[in-house]
């Protein structure tokens, strides 16, 4: 007798449709050259349990409609012997049914024209999930297509379709891939590695090849040597697709097996509570930064030395200038739909001789959503003689709710805008008193919208060069993003709200860098070096991080413990 192995090429899960989803818009496990359609439609209800591999996302429902079909195209069987082919699926049927194969039919074809038939039979008649194999009559073909088709009143649930072949000779199996990126800066191209555990090698000779990337057999294994094992894929470039397929021919059976990996963003995602003390190099264009990026062309906001003050904060790192017309400034943050959200920061007026009309006006910062042309929450500067009066709106190029106050030149404010969902209000603190800050706090502008728009979302915060005769020369420094009012009152110490917080050694010279605080929790930690480029992003639960592949030099270490939190210099030799 000669086991067999199934070795499985094909899978598809449905994907995890938040709600009643067509076939045709649907984000199913696979794409390009699979192909999806039909009539049915894929929900979040019911989902698949009581069988191996059951997935419990999503499913395509039939309903009682003679007629609704799934169809499924582009699957590559060629390379099997259609006698070793089998298909598995799970179906839900939802009433008792001797005959499940005539109420929703299953049916096969190599060329979209003639189709094949294929029974089919449940262990039980019952209603409920069961798992289906078929293991004759699929064809081998370049492209096979499988098609489902509704015939009955009773409503059907097909999930966790799987295509495998069972010869004895191909033993390989791909397990669960996982993807890491190398670095991720807002603005380019990163890149992401893949690594796929693998079982049943070294009985054969196998070429691995990917589409993209490279095959890094340094840090993975052979599968020609070794049984079991990881292949990586390394330098796939972020948001790009890439199939990875290992092939080989044993005793005269073909073996392959692919995995596409759907491509990955390597973009930061920069979470709440958020806090930039602007830890860059004097001179750098700030969307050089991996923070930030750069909402249009023009000259960059800039990276300038020193700092900002004001009562109750403590600064930490440089600031940040802009003047005139140039490229918006955008940084990413998670995105709220609900409660509060909040954006501090100080800015100076440190120049306004370009601005020479009186009355002009512009938006020069704003709480965006998750693309930086969404401006939410608006924070205008007006030319009132030789000073200027801050304003607050939802939308427009202008606005009548101004500060009856006037700055000037030179004038350090600290100012927070900040949008409730509960009331749906825009509010803006002008100079508020940090220590007594809270959420009754009377606001100095306000602005109610009676509506909400479409997809009222934020999700970033924008620094904005408007005109070269209307945004005069402007420092921010000190920005904060919070889903608390509350939380800005911490801001007494410089967003370094971690109590007992101690970094050490520092310099840091054997490899290690151990993290304490009084609470000694779970803590995220991110480093940066001097050109803000991410070089480190983990999560501690023992306070210790390596940081052995770190050259020399000066850090800046982002630490968030339960909520709160610290920024700390490294020196690392």
């Amino acid at each position: 007798m000669v086991a067999s192995f199934a070795q499985t090429f094909y899978s598809e899960n449905m994907g995890t449709p938040s709600g009643t989803t067509a076939i045709a818009v649907n984000v199913f496990q696979n794409t390009t050259p699979i192909m999806y359609s039909g009539t049915a439609d894929v929900r979040a209800t019911l989902p698949s349990t009581g069988y191996t591999g059951a997935s419990g996302g999503g499913n395509v429902f039939f309903t009682s409609t003679a007629g609704r079909f799934l169809l499924i195209e582009g699957i590559n069987t060629s390379a099997y012997q259609s006698a070793n082919l089998e298909l598995t699926f799970g179906q839900h049927q939802g009433a008792t049914s001797e005959t499940p194969s005539t109420n929703l039919t299953l049916e096969v074809s190599s060329n979209g024209t003639d189709w094949t038939m294929l029974p089919y039979t449940r262990s039980s008649s019952a209603s409920g999930w069961e798992l289906v194999t078929v293991n004759s009559g699929i064809p081998s073909t370049s492209n096979l297509r499988i098609r489902f088709t509704q015939t009955s009143t009773i409503q059907y649930r097909i999930d966790d379709i799987k295509l495998s072949s069972i010869a004895a000779a191909c033993t390989l199996e791909l397990g669960l891939e996982t993807t890491q990126c190398g670095v991720s800066t807002l603005g380019t191209n990163d890149t992401y590695s893949v690594t796929i555990p693998y079982t049943g090698g070294a009985n054969g000779t196998y070429t691995v090849t990917t589409t993209g990337g490279t095959v890094d057999t340094t840090n993975g294994n052979n599968p020609s040597t070794t049984a079991a094992g990881n292949i990586v894929i390394t330098g796939v470039t972020e948001n790009t697709n890439t199939t990875i397929t290992v092939s080989a021919t044993i005793n005269g059976e073909t073996c392959v097996v692919s995995r596409e990996v759907i491509g990955v963003s390597c973009e930061p995602v920069n979470t709440l509570p958020y806090y930039d003390g602007f830890n860059y190099t004097v001179g750098a264009d700030l969307d050089d930064s991996q923070m930030w990026t750069s909402a249009n062309s023009g000259d960059a906001v800039t990276v300038v030395a020193g700092n900002l003050n004001y009562t109750g904060i403590t600064p930490v790192g440089n600031s940040v200038s802009f003047s005139g017309s140039g490229a918006e400034a955008y940084t990413p943050f998670t995105t709220t739909t609900e409660g509060t959200i909040y954006a501090s920061f100080l800015f100076n007026v440190t120049d306004m001789a370009n601005v020479t009309t009186d009355g002009s006006e512009t938006v020069f910062a704003a709480l965006a959503g998750t693309t930086p042309s969404l401006y939410n929450v608006r924070l205008f500067y007006k030319k009132v003689g030789e000073q200027y009066q801050i304003g607050l709106a939802s939308t427009g190029t202008t606005t009548t709710n101004y500060t009856t106050t006037s700055y000037s030149v030179g004038d350090t404010v600290y100012v927070i805008i900040g949008f409730n969902y509960t009331n749906n209000t825009l509010s803006a603190w002008i100079n508020p008193t940090l220590a007594t800050l809270s959420a009754s706090t009377p606001a100095t502008l306000t602005e109610v919208l009676t509506e909400l728009p479409e997809d009222y979302t934020f999700g970033g915060f924008v620094l904005r060069q408007d005109d070269s005769a209307r945004t005069p020369s402007i420092t921010v420094d000190e920005l904060r993003i919070v889903t608390d009012i509350a939380d800005l009152a911490l801001s007494t110490v410089g967003f370094d709200a971690i109590s007992g917080l101690k970094v050490y050694p520092n310099p840091a010279t054997g490899g290690i860098v151990n993290i304490a605080s009084d609470a000694n929790a779970v803590k995220a930690v991110v480093i940066y070096d001097m050109v803000g480029k991410q070089v480190v992003n983990t999560v501690t639960e023992n306070g210790t991080v390596n940081v052995s592949n770190l050259s020399a030099g000066i850090y800046i270490v982002n630490i968030t413990e339960e909520g709160k939190t610290a920024t700390r210099k490294l020196v690392v030799r």
